[in-house]
């Protein structure tokens, strides 16, 4: 928050290294200051899971990842729906575009997992097909090469998790404020 995000986000899906019980998640995100958004990150979540937690903790955005159901998810929780996406190549963009998102966020395929594995997507590819349309890039970020990817795709958000981290969960304030000078530098 003080490195200028604008947005923060917890981990709801139980199997993440990084995951927060609803109760903690709230104790976190009721630090956040008002203008910065409060993201809830779930895997495979039901609507009245994602409606309870967005109620209780106070989220502005969700952000689904696996089996979603996005405009159920926004009738739900009545907020933004971001969905992540395993960039397959030219397909996962066209699917993802006719998707009900208000944002598709990229991320490295990694069979089994759904984020925070600190493997890069292929960003060529990703060039060579560049969305029509805004999108998130997540996926191996780091404080030494974020500004290539930006420079080079165009993101309208990048994602950090694992490229700022000391170890699972625990962030490095010396790597957030890197990774942050080099986003607003490029």
């Amino acid at each position: 928050m003080e490195a200028g995000a604008w947005a923060v986000g917890v981990i709801l899906a139980p199997e993440s290294p990084r995951y927060l019980d609803v109760a903690r998640a709230a104790e976190v995100l009721a630090e956040v200051p008002d203008h910065v958004a409060r993201v809830g990150v779930f895997i495979d979540a039901g609507l009245a899971e994602l409606e309870r937690a967005a109620d209780r903790i106070g989220l502005t955005h969700v952000q689904l990842h696996g089996a979603v159901d996005v405009v159920g998810a926004r009738r739900a929780t009545g907020l933004p729906v971001i969905l992540g996406v395993p960039f397959t190549g030219p397909d996962a963009i066209g699917w993802a575009g006719a998707s009900a998102a208000d944002l598709v966020l990229f991320d490295a395929v990694v069979p089994g997992l759904h984020g925070g594995t600190g493997v890069r997507l292929d960003w060529g590819a990703l060039a060579a097909h560049r969305p029509g349309y805004p999108f998130g890039l997540a996926g191996g970020l780091r404080p030494d090469n974020v500004a290539q990817a930006i420079r080079l795709l165009q993101p309208a958000v990048v994602d950090v998790s694992s490229g700022v981290e000391s170890a699972p969960g625990f962030k490095d304030h010396d790597k957030v404020d890197a990774f942050m000078t080099a986003v607003r530098g490029a």
